[in-house]
């Protein structure tokens, strides 16, 4: 039941417009190149108010949260053994359990929860522990359930009756001594002795199982109908009945249902390795989030298990990338920054072009396979280019960026400028957010010379909104620094409309990176940098630079 050919498209983990909107972009391509194969577009982090502001403008769903691709459960191979109800019995169960070759059989609800669990051991332990004459009444067995176990039918009574006190008996004695065995209630097997079929319902038993198909005379029915006792019929001789009847009780009365270790198809293989090891069954029941019973799977279902395969876009650093990205299968990346730190086992896909967007790219893309480009994903596409080139005026917009946008707006039906007006006040509308959700919402970790350092970005239109963050970051960056392995932390408050950034900073080294970087004097508690509005082309090679010159 593994599920095969699903493709998750993932931008990092703390999106941004073009992270998003290029995912979705990318699994349009893909799923339009026919190849069998599903391709989704998710998403590692939560989505900021400009890009859903973009999302809900165009009409596009948001990717569904992804964020962690380690191998869980629903990637192995679940083995699909058929839950069965409690009151079958024990004989049915055996042979179900042959017929699928399971050792293991789960008991579930008319629903599909799961009530417990029997496996051979315990059918073997139950048939050698029963000694105990009254096994079967303790077990409330069904008469029908009897009759089937014996390959017998019920004559008379009710097939849907319980025998619930009583032993079972053999009635080889004597007519005359018989009675003195024989107690209200019990259950009998008898032969063809017509005289031990009335002897025993005279004695108000509740019920004779008469072997060897011997015929029962009308006299005898009556008085067993008159009686309330039931009559079982059964081809087979008297010493496999008594062998088989105790195969005849309900699988609840044997079955585990206290502290049952069971997987959901959500949880993480790493997690259950070790109750696997620990807990050595030969299988586990596999239930989904609502506790429906899925199927088994055992240790050796760990060897066989497919990794998650993922694409990126957006990213190639290992440190930007969703959670777990080690244990997943990565097939593409396409991007638009410097090559980062992610190691692929085989050769992959790598398309990576010096533009300003990777939403860029998909647009020539869409070209290259004559894919015709809807306006919705053309909308979110100009959108990303928007963004990730702050309206054209970052350092890092390229002319294929200007020509991308232009041509996606015209299929859109947008116009650039008032389009960006809107969408980046709807991206700097702050209001209602919490510091730490400020400060995170466009947050990426780097590593240069064995130094690693976060660097947030966040853009607006209004400078006195910019200067309200500074105040309320500054507390929160102290507090934040040394997390995760990070020394410094950087945040770039940039200007849109002046085209100029503040850097405010904490950690160790940090305001020196600074100064070494830019040549910089800190002035009321940060650093102007003008013309700075690019943290990937600007910013972060000026860092790399002047932490390779001082070692």
């Amino acid at each position: 039941m593994a599920k095969q050919g699903k493709i998750y498209i993932l931008g990092h983990k703390n999106p941004d417009t073009d992270s998003i909107c290029s995912a979705i972009a990318y699994a349009d391509i893909k799923n339009r190149s026919n190849d069998g194969r599903r391709y989704l577009a998710k998403r590692a982090g939560q989505i900021n108010e400009e890009t859903e502001y973009v999302l809900k403008r165009f009409g596009v769903e948001a990717p569904g949260y992804l964020p962690d691709v380690g191998t869980q459960v629903k990637d192995m191979e679940i083995r699909e053994t058929p839950g069965v109800e409690s009151n079958i019995s024990i004989k049915d169960a055996w042979a179900i359990m042959k017929e699928t070759n399971a050792v293991t059989l789960p008991i579930t609800k008319e629903d599909g929860q799961l009530e417990g669990l029997i496996t051979t051991g315990d059918i073997a332990k139950s048939y050698m522990d029963a000694h105990d004459n009254y096994f079967l009444s303790n077990a409330r067995t069904q008469y029908r359930s009897i009759a089937n176990t014996v390959e017998g039918e019920v004559v008379t009574g009710n097939p849907h009756g319980y025998f619930l006190r009583g032993k079972v008996v053999i009635g080889a004695a004597h007519p005359e001594k018989l009675g003195e065995y024989l107690e209200e209630d019990d259950l009998v097997i008898l032969g063809d002795r017509h005289e031990d079929h009335l002897c025993a319902i005279q004695e108000n038993v509740s019920c004779i199982v008469v072997c060897n198909s011997a015929q029962i005379a009308d006299a005898i029915k009556e008085e067993a109908i008159k009686n309330d006792c039931v009559i079982i019929r059964s081809p087979l001789d008297t010493f496999t009945v008594a062998r088989l009847i105790n195969q005849s009780i309900p699988v609840k009365h044997i079955m585990k249902k206290d502290h049952l270790i069971t997987f959901q198809t959500d949880d993480f293989t790493d997690q259950i390795k070790d109750v696997m090891v620990k807990n050595r069954h030969r299988a586990f029941p596999v239930v989904n989030k609502h506790g429906k019973y899925m199927g088994t799977v055992s240790r050796r279902n760990l060897l066989g298990m497919k990794k998650k395969q993922v694409i990126l876009v957006d990213h190639n650093e290992k440190s930007q990338a969703v959670d777990n990205i080690d244990a997943a299968e990565i097939l593409e990346i396409v991007d638009h920054h410097r090559i980062g730190s992610l190691e692929t086992m085989s050769p992959i896909v790598f398309r990576n072009q010096p533009v300003g967007c990777t939403a860029t790219i998909m647009y020539q893309m869409y070209t290259e396979k004559n894919l015709e480009v809807s306006p919705a994903i053309a909308g979110l596409l100009c959108a990303a280019i928007i963004s990730d080139t702050l309206m054209f005026r970052s350092p890092t917009c390229t002319h294929m960026d200007k020509m991308a946008a232009g041509a996606l707006s015209l299929i859109a039906g947008i116009n650039i400028q008032e389009f960006a007006k809107e969408m980046f006040t709807a991206g700097s509308n702050l209001k209602g957010k919490t510091t730490e959700g400020i400060f995170y919402q466009d947050f990426k970790r780097f590593t240069a010379e064995k130094t690693s350092f976060g660097v947030g970005q966040i853009s607006s239109m209004n400078e006195e909104e910019l200067l309200s963050l500074k105040k309320r970051l500054i507390p929160f960056m102290k507090k934040e620094c040394g997390k995760n392995g990070i020394t410094m932390v950087f945040i770039m408050l940039t200007n849109i409309l002046e085209e100029s950034s503040e850097i405010i900073c904490y950690g160790t080294g940090s305001e020196k990176l600074v100064q070494d970087a830019f040549g910089v004097k800190e002035e009321d508690g940060g650093y102007l940098l003008k013309g700075v509005v690019s943290r990937k082309k600007q910013l972060i090679p000026a860092f790399i630079t002047a932490l390779q010159q001082n070692g």
